[in-house]
């Protein structure tokens, strides 16, 4: 999500400037496709299929700086929606329109703006600077206003910079009117890797991730690479310090290379493992937990301790239903799981795959003590499941077709370099149109991701939910394994200019991000 310093490229302009921008730039280029505004009239027929049911919520979100209380003492200076962590949930209706004004108090002239996250929307109403939109300056407000109308469990969090690794994100539920599924209440459960007010920032992780590629002199490829923060104190000459960067993280589950960054906190629904939130419940009550991974790098392994959990969505589509032990959780995916409590106190553990740490909330439905904070249920090595063993659920699996065209995604890259990128070319914010993967409306659309790199990828596509093989589940966010291939389909039925991205905050912004824009 490449910086906008990167700011100042778009900032005198408005939402439809930036749109006509986008478009003569991909006219001026030579021999550059046309491409569909992200505010055109394709856009706005594509809008009125929605179905509406022409209530508005109307929500205010405030962007600013907030001393948050972490529990167990922790106190961290961030940045935060509406000075909480997560922000307070957000609850729609399927065919509500929801009419968000987002307030940015961010200091230091910092822009932001808000990615739906999962919701299929209208494109100029994504929150991508300067893709979609301009840049929200400091002391200024956006409306968005979208038609939310595909129920599930989603979020929202900045798309400038490395901002969702900060505290910046907050839970999206759109109620599905017709539920199908029986249960007595609902416990939605976010997951974060935090260091942000507390070892560093965000930013002093990206300078040292990076900083090795500066002292070497490489060539930048685009603003991700040319407007870096400045190296951390600790670093020297062209070698990188280590006081972010993580070493050994592995797991057979990622394939490899589990993650990059050391993060000294794991949080559940914003709180610490010693000091954790928690959910009171009946013994017997059957509870659907919506779990969404906010984090930035950092997959989570979840169970519930001495409980089978039954997956029933994921990214807000259903699946044919799954008993588990335990999910794999990566950024930017969500699981919907059902439970049947027991009687008593039970750890709900979040392991960071890979790096041997783990975030708690707790179950109470009885009488019991605290769980240590490090404690491992055994369901942790139990049966854990991730959506390559799911399957869509007939009502949403897409019907057998051959694809009209077949896109090439290749994950390039190495930790070593920290020259992420898609197909070699490192995602260029001074240049956002430049080659895009064309697509048209009304296509079958086939993306093959080719990881060839030493390193696992969750890879995001905006604006739409593709399905995993030919009956796999409906997902917008999806592991792609070290040196493996993920071919995954979805029908061009939303027109205008998309991200694809890998959801580690780090990667995308050193740019492993690209344009997946209609063809006008």
């Amino acid at each position: 999500m490449n910086s906008i310093n990167r700011r100042t490229v778009l900032a005198g302009l408005g939402a439809a400037g930036t749109a006509g921008l986008l478009t003569a730039c991909g006219k001026d280029a030579p021999n550059a496709p046309a491409l569909l505004s992200p505010n055109g009239s394709q856009v706005d027929r594509a809008d009125r299929r929605r179905s509406s049911t022409g209530r508005v919520r109307n929500l205010n979100v405030t962007a600013a700086p907030a001393t948050l209380d972490l529990g167990g003492g922790v106190r961290a200076k961030s940045w935060a929606f509406n000075a909480q962590v997560p922000g307070k949930e957000v609850r729609v209706s399927a065919g509500d329109t929801l009419a968000a004004e987002l307030t940015n108090q961010l200091p230091n002239s910092t822009t932001t703006s808000i990615h739906w996250h999962g919701i299929s929307l209208r494109s100029d109403m994504d929150g991508v600077p300067p893709v979609t939109q301009s840049p929200v300056r400091a002391g200024s407000s956006f409306t968005y206003r979208f038609v939310a109308d595909k129920p599930g469990t989603y979020f929202f969090h900045p798309h400038v910079g490395i901002q969702v690794d900060r505290a910046m994100y907050t839970p999206l539920i759109v109620e599905d009117p017709k539920e199908p599924l029986s249960y007595d209440d609902e416990w939605v459960v976010v997951l974060d890797d935090w260091l942000d007010g507390v070892t560093g920032t965000p930013d002093d992780v990206l300078a040292e991730l990076t900083h090795h590629m500066a002292g070497m002199g490489m060539k930048s490829t685009g603003p991700a690479s040319s407007r870096r923060p400045s190296a951390p104190s600790g670093s020297s000459g062209g070698r990188a310090s280590s006081r972010f960067r993580l070493s050994g993280a592995a797991s057979p589950l990622l394939g490899r290379d589990a993650g990059d960054v050391n993060y000294p906190y794991h949080l559940v629904n914003g709180r610490v493992a010693t000091d954790p939130a928690v959910y009171s419940g009946k013994p017997g009550n059957r509870v659907r937990l919506r779990i969404i991974n906010a984090g930035a790098d950092t997959a989570y392994r979840v169970a519930l301790g001495g409980h089978k959990l039954t997956i029933t969505h994921t990214d807000g589509f259903p699946v044919d239903h799954e008993e588990v032990d335990a999910v794999l959780v990566a950024m930017g995916e969500r699981y919907d799981v059902l439970v049947t409590l027991d009687d008593g106190v039970f750890p709900l553990v979040a392991l960071a795959e890979g790096k041997d740490v783990s975030g708690m909330a707790l179950v109470r439905t009885g009488s019991g003590g605290l769980p240590d904070p490090t404690v491992r249920p055994g369901e942790l090595d139990g049966r854990t499941v991730s959506a390559d063993e799911l399957r869509a659920s007939d009502g949403v699996r897409l019907a057998a077709k051959d694809p009209d065209q077949v896109v090439r995604v290749k994950l390039t890259g190495s930790m070593g370099q920290y020259d992420w990128a898609i197909n070699g070319r490192r995602f260029d914010m001074a240049d956002p149109t430049a080659n895009p993967m064309l697509v048209q409306e009304g296509q079958r659309v086939q993306l093959d991701f080719l990881n060839n790199t030493n390193m696992w990828h969750p890879m995001h596509l905006h604006g739409h939910t593709y399905q995993l093989g030919d009956s796999g589940p409906r997902k917008d966010t999806t592991i792609v394994l070290p040196r493996s291939k993920v071919s995954v389909v979805f029908d061009a039925d939303n027109p205008g200019q998309w991200m694809l991205h890998c959801h580690n905050a780090y990667h995308s912004e050193a740019g492993m991000m690209a344009l997946l824009a209609y063809g006008a």
